[in-house]
């Protein structure tokens, strides 16, 4: 007699459980989310709808700077690191022959193994001996830092759909005398995209909510969003973070709402 193939969803208490997990997950956010339209001056008495506080963190010019700046390192962070994590990918997963490979991975995925305050604090010493050499005080350091920490990140969806890929289009151009680089900017690249893209924005949203390599690396006056909002919840918490925080979130549901859309739309031209 065949024996049934193994279903979670059949266990005992399942429903409970993911019910439990998506209640835990998600309601803190919810609360977080409503909060930010308390018209009180509490974060946790609720004082009427109102939209007062956004129009403070709007017209709060260091909230305005620490975003620019939060976008500029991300932007910044993540194009670095999706080239550089693009280019990995290329060298470890098509050359499989290559001596070191598997040291070559261990290298690039060292920021997921170890823990974020070790590559904080040697980012630090390495940034400070720069800093004493040259006088360079600007956001170089964090774009870089960013860019070190976002790699791993962008490597593994490009990595994933790089092994995904049928070879037999590259083999076919390569037949056809196209050069290395024609062949990737016509065949390998276009087939690629939505792994990069995936890459890019899980980097960008890494980069762009990052705190303990922002603390340790940014010069006087070189605050992010997530940093400021840290500092101000030092001097006690107002809704003004609630609608920041908000504000954050509303972003991250934009780009991934657009690499759902963009992903979905490439996948119906290739089918």
């Amino acid at each position: 007699m065949a024996r049934s193939a193994f279903d979670a969803a059949r266990l005992p208490g399942f429903a409970a459980i993911a019910i439990a997990v998506f209640v835990l997950l998600y309601l803190p956010i919810v609360t977080l989310v409503a909060y930010s339209f308390n018209g009180g001056e509490s974060v946790a008495v609720w004082g009427g709808f109102s939209l007062d506080w956004y129009g403070r963190a709007w017209a709060n010019e260091t909230v305005k700077a620490a975003a620019v700046r939060s976008l500029v390192i991300a932007g910044s962070a993540s194009a670095i690191a999706t080239i550089l994590a693009t280019l990995a990918a290329l060298g470890i997963v098509r050359n499989r022959r290559m001596k070191g490979r598997g040291a070559a991975y261990m290298a690039i995925n060292q920021p997921l193994m170890v823990p974020e305050i070790v590559t904080a604090v040697a980012l630090l010493i390495f940034f400070a001996s720069i800093r004493q050499v040259t006088g360079y005080q600007g956001l170089g350091y964090l774009i870089a830092a960013h860019a070190a920490f976002c790699i791993p990140f962008a490597y593994l969806p490009i990595s994933a759909r790089l092994e995904g890929m049928d070879a037999t289009l590259e083999s076919a151009a390569a037949d056809l005398y196209a050069t290395p680089m024609q062949t990737f900017r016509h065949i390998t690249l276009p087939l690629l995209m939505p792994g990069v893209a995936a890459g890019a924005m899980l980097a960008f949203v890494i980069s762009l909510d990052d705190v303990v390599i922002t603390e340790f690396v940014k010069s006087a006056g070189q605050d992010t969003l997530p940093t400021y909002m840290l500092g101000q919840m030092r001097r006690g918490v107002s809704p003004e973070v609630n609608a920041i925080s908000t504000m954050l979130l509303a972003v991250t549901v934009v780009l991934l709402t657009a690499f759902f859309i963009i992903n979905r739309q490439f996948n119906r031209r290739k089918s």
